[in-house]
């Protein structure tokens, strides 16, 4: 094989890939029809919220909300916005570091995620881990943490760091 030669997926890479693929594109759309419907919020303001009420002080830098959610800071901003027009979060300088803006969660913002996180919860459970046995749940965990090594290593954009899981 020349060195130009695309490597090919095997017969069992490409259906893996297509079953990979398929959730990447339907999970997220069956998540956010969830929380649209029952808390009016995009998963990705949910997301923000969550992240928000897993930090110390529920509060983090916008730069580093921007990178867990693998957005642009200005896309983020824009996101940031909505949820502060709720009441759910606001934005202050960081006094350690005047370059950089803090995003903090509202004792609103909390209350939304408590109320929002069980229907979450149960359209993860429901979609995801309903379909699996425990051990398929560990082997999802390898997987996906070796996947995320490989595309932004020492990543953990959804671990927790203090705060209620949500």
């Amino acid at each position: 094989m020349a060195e130009t030669d695309p490597r090919w997926l095997t017969a069992d890479e490409q259906r893996a890939w297509i079953a990979l693929a398929g959730t990447l594109i339907w999970l997220p759309a069956a998540l956010d029809t969830q929380l649209q419907r029952d808390a009016g919020l995009s998963h990705p303001e949910y997301q923000v919220l969550s992240w928000l009420s897993m930090s110390e002080g529920r509060t983090r830098r916008m730069s580093e909300l921007a990178e867990s959610s693998n957005v642009t800071l200005s896309h983020l901003s824009r996101i940031v916005a909505r949820l502060e027009g709720r009441g759910w979060v606001r934005r202050t300088p960081d006094p350690d570091d005047g370059r950089y803006t803090l995003a903090a969660l509202t004792a609103e913002g909390w209350d939304k995620v408590v109320a929002t996180a069980p229907g979450h919860v149960e359209a993860v459970r429901t979609h995801v881990f309903d379909q699996l046995t425990a051990a398929q749940v560990r082997q999802l965990e390898a997987i996906g943490t070796r996947l995320l090594d490989r595309l932004h290593p020492g990543c953990r954009p959804g671990a927790p760091r203090g705060g209620q899981d949500a």
